[in-house]
C-alpha cells in the first residue's frame, strides 16, 4: 500500500483532497449536529410551555364550571383548610374539592403523558397541593415507603423551592430544573391556574431531558450516518476522477521511456487544450527532433 502511494501520484492526490474534505466534512457535520440539538432542545420547551398553558386554561375552566354548577363555591375551590388523611408520610390531605377533581381532571391530565418527553401534567394549588396526580402515580398504597413515593403521589403538597415557585407562579411557560424526590432531573414547566379571576395555583409540566438527548441522539446518528457515505462517495468518486485525469499522463510517460530506448516512430497526439494538451506538444517536439537528429546520424555514418 505505501508502495502504491509512492509510486502513484494519483493515489497521492485523491488521499489529501478527500482528507481536506473529511476534515471540513466532520467539521460542518459537528456544527449542524450542536444547532440542531439546540433547536430541538428549544422546540421541546416550546411544546411544554404551550401545554402548560393549554392545562391551565383546561383546569381553570373545569373550576369555575363547577362552581357555575353549585358544584362548590369560590370559596370551596380555594380551601387551603387541608384535613391530613391518616397513615401516610410525606403526608397527604383531602380538600373541599379534592374528590370532585379526581373525577373531572384525571383523564384530561393523563391526556398529556402521550407525549413521551412528559413525566407528569398536574394542577397544584397555591401551597404546591396536588390533588389528583397522573394514574401511573395514583398506585394502590403498598406499604412499602420507598415504593409508594414514587407510585403512589397524590394529594400531597409539593412544597420544595421549585414546587413552591412553580404553585405561585403567575407567568405563562415558567421553566425551571426540578430535581424529584424519586432521583430523577427534570424540566419544570409551569403556568398559572385562575378561577373567577383569582390565582388558585398553576399547571406543572414535567419533561424528561433524558427523552429529548435520545432523540438528538438519533437524529445525530441519522446525519453522521448522512456524512459518512457523503464522505465514502466523494472518496471514491475524486479517486476515480484523477485517475481518469491523470491516465494521458503515464501514456506519455510510456511513450517518453519509448523515446528513451529510441522509439521515435509513435506519433504524440492529444486533443486537450490543458497542461496535458501542452505536455503532448513538447514531447511531440522532442520524438521530431531526436528523429531528426538520429536521421542525420545515420546519414553520416552512410
Amino acid at each position: 500500500m505505501i508502495k502504491l502511494i509512492r509510486q502513484r501520484i494519483g493515489v497521492r492526490i485523491a488521499i489529501l483532497v478527500n482528507t481536506l474534505l473529511s476534515i471540513v466534512i466532520a467539521a460542518g457535520a459537528a456544527y449542524l449536529i450542536n444547532q440542531q440539538g439546540r433547536s430541538l432542545e428549544e422546540q421541546f420547551l416550546a411544546k411544554g410551555k404551550m401545554e402548560s398553558l393549554v392545562g391551565a386554561k383546561s383546569i381553570g375552566r373545569i373550576l369555575e364550571e363547577a362552581v357555575d354548577n353549585g358544584v362548590f363555591s369560590v370559596s370551596d375551590a380555594l380551601d387551603t383548610k387541608y384535613v391530613e388523611i391518616p397513615g401516610f408520610e410525606p403526608p397527604k390531605y383531602h380538600t373541599k374539592y379534592d374528590s370532585y377533581l379526581d373525577k373531572a381532571i384525571l383523564s384530561l391530565e393523563d391526556e398529556f403523558l402521550k407525549d413521551k418527553s412528559i413525566i407528569f401534567a398536574v394542577a397544584v394549588d397555591v401551597n404546591g397541593y396536588l390533588p389528583t396526580h397522573n394514574t401511573p402515580f395514583q398506585h394502590t398504597p403498598s406499604g412499602d415507603k420507598q415504593k409508594d413515593l414514587s407510585g403512589n403521589r397524590t394529594k400531597r403538597k409539593f412544597n420544595d423551592p421549585v414546587g413552591i415557585a412553580a404553585a405561585k407562579n403567575q407567568t405563562e411557560g415558567f421553566q425551571q430544573i426540578y430535581k424529584r424526590d424519586t432521583g430523577e432531573t427534570l424540566w419544570d414547566i409551569s403556568s398559572p391556574i385562575y378561577v373567577k379571576g383569582k390565582h388558585w395555583g398553576g399547571f406543572r409540566i414535567g419533561m424528561s431531558p433524558k427523552v429529548i438527548e435520545e432523540v438528538k441522539q438519533d437524529h445525530a446518528i441519522s446525519l453522521i450516518a448522512i456524512m459518512l457515505a457523503v464522505i465514502l462517495i466523494s472518496t471514491l468518486s475524486i479517486f476515480l476522477l484523477i485517475n481518469r485525469a491523470l491516465t494521458p499522463l503515464r501514456e506519455f510517460t510510456r511513450i517518453a521511456s519509448d523515446l528513451a530506448d529510441g522509439n521515435v516512430d509513435e506519433k504524440i497526439e492529444s486533443d486537450a487544450e490543458d497542461e496535458i494538451g501542452q505536455l503532448a506538444d513538447v514531447l511531440e517536439r522532442l520524438r521530431m527532433s531526436i528523429k531528426s537528429a538520429m536521421e542525420r546520424l545515420m546519414r553520416k555514418q552512410t
